[in-house]
């Protein structure tokens, strides 16, 4: 059975669509996208950042499988590189053990293609992928989960993750209903952020477009961390396309009239999601700064979300600094909930990778983006 890489292409688009109706005919939620051309980042003449779709491709017809490569600039120990994310692989062997082997084929190929090779999700409920990244000699990390609950009724009668058995929704809705929830909750969060005591005054401007300030702020910020993807304009510009997908907004943050960082939020009504149920989500998917100034911006988004009135509000930050952050804001900062994986040669471009993993920054517009947040 040759199978054979390529680069997806329009003649695919069949073959992919025959591929994903295999995959659930054989009870895999997973398929490959249909579209050669990727929706959020396309690849186009002087783009800073896109996404490259590959194809696992049988006799010359049939689809067995694929990933997805974004490529972009990095501030890599000091210097620039190319690091990428990547996304699946997505393999006919998860239903059809003649293709057992494809996922390892795929992940060498991808690695061979950029050997500077990362992935940021992974939670508990993906140990298989964790397994196969240890065996090939993926350096994991696992960062935290930052959570802060505003409207305690609303979300312990409408969350999902916690209601997930009858004897917990009886007692979340007891709590609610007594009021016991509203002052627990409250209570917790207001006893993290008892270390909130001084808070400089910042100003919010919201932005369609980053400019020439976003460009000094990347040069004046990127040295103090040791990896960051780019967040100049041109990069921030394509990742946050107008009217395009994520619908995030994006809030310029100044201290005193100069700019000391952005951040960037979404206000998405959930229906009926796994995790949140119908909540109303706020989410920081991204902000950017100086370490130090950290607790102003990311503050700023929170208090903006606040305001819109969500019910809660998320966010994934590896960086200490930006967790820490949110949680002398209140936030509940559960550790270990999701693991960045690194392909053995940026782990060799992170060594020692005790000492600089503190140095990480990532965010939910990092890797896939921000999805349903």
């Amino acid at each position: 059975m040759p199978i054979e890489i390529v680069r997806h292409a329009v003649q695919w688009k069949s073959a992919v669509e025959a591929f994903t109706a295999r995959m659930r005919a054989g009870g895999s939620i997973w398929g490959y996208y249909v579209e050669p051309v990727d929706a959020w980042l396309p690849e186009r003449p002087g783009a800073a950042v896109w996404r490259e779709h590959y194809l696992a491709v049988e006799d010359g017809e049939s689809v067995r499988g694929g990933y997805a490569l974004k490529i972009q600039d990095c501030w890599l120990r000091g210097a620039s590189a190319t690091v990428c994310d990547y996304q699946g692989p997505v393999s006919e062997g998860t239903v059809d053990p003649r293709y057992g082997m494809l996922a390892l084929r795929l992940f060498r190929d991808m690695t061979r293609r950029q050997p500077l090779l990362y992935s940021w999700g992974h939670g508990g409920e993906d140990p298989m992928v964790l397994q196969i990244l240890r065996k090939l000699g993926w350096w994991l990390h696992t960062t935290p989960f930052c959570l802060r609950v505003l409207r305690p009724a609303r979300f312990l009668h409408r969350n999902a993750w916690l209601r997930r058995t009858p004897a917990r929704r009886a007692g979340l809705d007891l709590l609610a209903a007594s009021g016991l929830g509203f002052v627990g909750l409250h209570a917790l969060h207001g006893a993290l952020g008892a270390r909130r005591l001084f808070r400089r005054r910042v100003s919010v401007e919201p932005i369609e477009r980053f400019g020439a300030w976003a460009d000094e702020l990347w040069e004046r910020c990127k040295r103090h961390y040791t990896l960051v993807a780019a967040r100049d304009a041109a990069n921030m510009n394509a990742l946050l396309p107008v009217g395009g997908w994520p619908p995030g907004i994006a809030l310029r943050v100044l201290r005193d009239g100069a700019t000391i960082g952005f951040v960037v939020v979404m206000d998405t009504s959930m229906a009926d999601d796994a995790r949140f149920g119908s909540l109303r989500v706020g989410s920081i998917v991204d902000c950017f700064g100086a370490p130090e100034d950290a607790a102003d911006v990311a503050g700023a988004g929170f208090d903006f979300l606040r305001e819109r009135g969500v019910d809660l509000v998320v966010a994934n930050l590896s960086h200490p600094a930006w967790s820490g952050a949110l949680a002398r804001h209140g936030f509940v900062v559960l550790p270990r909930r999701r693991t960045f994986a690194a392909s053995p040669e940026l782990r060799r471009a992170l060594e020692p990778v005790g000492g600089n993993a503190s140095g990480i920054h990532l965010t939910n517009l990092d890797g896939h983006g921000p999805h349903a947040l």
